[in-house]
């Protein structure tokens, strides 16, 4: 194959490179899955807090953090909501971190740590799924979003809108000297 790799010289280098991994002693929790879509940027407790209370959070309700971070939304849905919390994030420092934060907080009992890609974990227990990504991430995560959340479902952004998709309610708020939206969704009914 002229100025490419073939099929079984590129399963090699996979091969190898696994094997690195394993050889090298990394464990599971210490291999990313890829390289995450976002950086890291935690959110102010201030955001937070109003995020949880634009989805109106209860304690019959399961919020899903996708790229949860350090894990401070579902622990807050838990320790001031009464809620239940799934932290999901593709990087193994933030889930190491959301867990050692869940447990400090005193709610590790109430909140599932997920170190998994946000595009391929199952969603669909959410009742409200939070989300402080990029405008581009978004948008590919809609799609999933509209088709395997049940209807009721509450979504709230942080600062990035989903385009033509015209939030129920927007709040704006200012925090750390910036100007801030947060932005509401109900899955529609099917």
């Amino acid at each position: 194959m002229p100025g490419g790799i073939c099929a079984s010289s590129r399963a090699f280098f996979v091969a190898i490179i696994a094997w690195s991994w394993f050889s090298l002693g990394a464990t599971a929790a210490e291999r990313p899955l890829r390289a995450p879509d976002v950086a890291f940027e935690p959110s102010d407790m201030a955001v937070v807090r109003a995020m949880l209370r634009l989805a109106k959070v209860g304690r019959g309700d399961v919020v899903y953090d996708l790229g949860c971070g350090d894990g401070r939304i579902p622990i807050a849905a838990v320790r001031e909501f009464g809620a239940r919390g799934v932290c999901v994030d593709i990087d193994p420092k933030r889930t190491a971190a959301a867990a050692a934060n869940a447990a400090k907080a005193g709610v590790a009992d109430r909140i599932e740590i997920r170190n998994e890609d946000l595009f391929e974990t199952e969603i669909v227990g959410a009742s409200v799924v939070m989300l402080f990504l990029w405008p581009g991430v978004n948008m590919k995560l809609r799609p999933r979003l509209l088709l395997e959340l049940l209807p009721g479902t509450r979504v709230v952004s942080h600062y990035h809108d989903m385009e033509d998709w015209t939030p129920q309610e927007t709040v704006h708020l200012r925090s750390n000297n910036v100007e801030r939206n947060l932005y509401l969704w109900v899955i529609p009914p099917r």
